[in-house]
């Protein structure tokens, strides 16, 4: 008997070490290079204010394909042109999500936008209710009476600035061109500054900022009291509440109008009064739709509008060809028309070289719905992903030892374009989730780029070239305000 107990323990034994060795083999798996990471932090403490920046020195170090953990939330950072064609591109379905995080829950009605409503059908009916209605290419030429108008409101101010030799603040006045001309679009009218809007100039600057920011509970659940004790809750609280009730104090003017002027608000009205239709809209999706297109309208295109203004005039010399394109192509004084535009090389590769180094959203979030094995790595399903454009576009590799410096003539005759399907370049994104807008951004950017610099020649108060010191959040604008003496060339032309 005890020879029989002996033998089934060592028989049991010997199949349990067996087993676990079966099991281990075949559960291992093959994890990203990662640095060293603090117990419960994780890697949070090597993040800077500037992640774009702080994140390219890491992957400089590990790999272009590299695990981070911002406490228990584990992070894939993407680094290269070629990861990231394996993300937007070969596995783009698997990586077609967005992370939801306590902002999305908060000022996004819990993800119901365009940008971090999940992948499927309730997206894409979004996306194409927008696409058809205002940011094909017909449609976007259909405002071209509106950008010229707006942009005629701006020159008149810097010609009054030009003939009393004041100074202006450049980036209020494009930030209230692109809001002016996105909200006659959106809404039928302005909602300005000068009007006492809801939707100031600060409300979607806090915003951007908001959501660059890392709330401690969206990673470290036991932290959360830090959050609510550094005001970061009430911030979030304070600017929800200024954008929400903006836009109900814009749905409820529309409602109560005797005459509902042509925008795109009345297409979604009518779109939500369809009960014949398979997309339901109800009024928080209503609501939810008109601030993304308020958003993307005039966040991205504020922003490259105020770097590439900036850039000229760091680049006199760039400044100065240009100019010659414009005046060589134009055949007026007053306004370079969007005609003209189309026609000026340079122009749109000076455009090209700021979206490379000052991509207005430098790093893109995606989350991973499916287990997937990327470049021999293992990585599971839930794993959050941030794809940094901004070191992607600043690649020596790609772009050379002078990949740092602002060259545009390294864009002619380049067949790169915005559409995403060369990894090197990809300020607005690739694949499903790419940007839908380029082209209403673009339109707006390259006629006023072209009228500015046409009709004004640009200095800093005091000489000097402006700083590039960049905001913190989400889209990564100056964060001081472009500062600049404009002098009138309309009588000299």
């Amino acid at each position: 008997m005890k020879v029989i107990l002996v033998s089934l323990f060592l028989t049991t034994f010997l199949a349990f070490l067996f087993l676990k060795h079966i099991l281990k083999r075949t559960t291992k798996v093959n994890l990203p290079p990662s640095p060293w990471r603090f117990p419960v932090i994780g890697n949070l403490h090597q993040l800077s204010l500037y992640p774009h920046r702080s994140l390219r020195s890491l992957s400089l170090r590990y790999g272009p394909l590299m695990l981070l953990h911002f406490g228990h939330v584990p992070i894939i950072l993407v680094s290269s042109a070629e990861v990231a064609r394996d993300v937007m591109k070969t596995y783009d379905l698997k990586f077609a999500n967005r992370p939801k995080t306590k902002m999305v829950d908060i000022l996004l009605n819990g993800g119901r936008d365009l940008v971090f409503s999940p992948y499927g059908e309730y997206w894409r009916q979004m996306k194409s209710i927008c696409v058809q209605n205002l940011l094909n290419s017909k449609t976007v030429r259909s405002f071209e009476n509106i950008r010229e108008e707006e942009i005629n409101v701006m020159m008149e101010k810097l010609e009054k600035a030009s003939s009393s030799s004041s100074t202006v603040n450049l980036s209020e006045l494009i930030s209230d061109l692109t809001n002016d001309v996105i909200t006659r679009i959106v809404f039928g009218r302005k909602y300005s500054f000068e009007e006492g809007s809801d939707i100031s100039r600060g409300i979607l600057r806090k915003f951007m900022e908001l959501f660059g920011a890392f709330p401690l509970g969206e990673y470290i659940p036991s932290l959360a009291w830090i959050d609510r004790v550094r005001g970061l809750d009430n911030k979030v609280e304070e600017v929800n509440n200024q954008i929400d009730g903006f836009l109900e104090r814009v749905v409820q003017e529309h409602e109560d109008a005797d005459e509902v002027k042509s925008s795109f608000f009345s297409i979604l009205l009518s779109v939500q009064r369809d009960k014949t239709a398979q997309f339901e809209l109800d009024r928080s999706g209503l609501k939810i739709m008109l601030f993304d297109m308020l958003l993307g309208g005039s966040a991205t295109t504020f922003t490259l509008l105020e770097w590439t203004m900036t850039e000229l005039m760091r680049h006199p010399e760039c400044m100065k060809k240009l100019q010659e394109e414009i005046r060589l192509i134009s055949t007026r004084s007053l306004h370079v028309s969007e005609k003209e535009v189309e026609k000026m090389n340079y122009l749109h590769v000076v455009i090209k070289e700021v979206l490379r180094i000052h991509p207005p959203a430098p790093l893109l979030p995606r989350l991973l719905s499916e287990d997937v094995k990327l470049h021999g790595y293992d990585i599971a399903a839930g794993t959050q992903v941030l794809i940094n454009l901004w070191t992607i576009q600043r690649d020596t590799k790609t772009w050379g030892p002078d990949s740092e410096e602002f060259r545009p003539e390294r864009h002619l005759d380049s067949p790169l374009d915005f559409q995403g399907q060369n990894f090197n370049f990809i300020p607005f994104g690739s694949g499903r989730r790419g940007c839908p807008g380029i082209e209403f951004a673009l339109g707006l950017v390259e006629v006023t780029l072209a009228n500015l610099v046409n009709r004004f020649e640009w200095r800093v108060e005091g000489g000097g070239k402006p700083d590039v010191f960049e905001a913190t959040g989400i889209e990564v604008c100056r964060k001081f305000p472009l500062v600049v003496c404009p002098s009138s060339t309309l009588f000299s032309l």
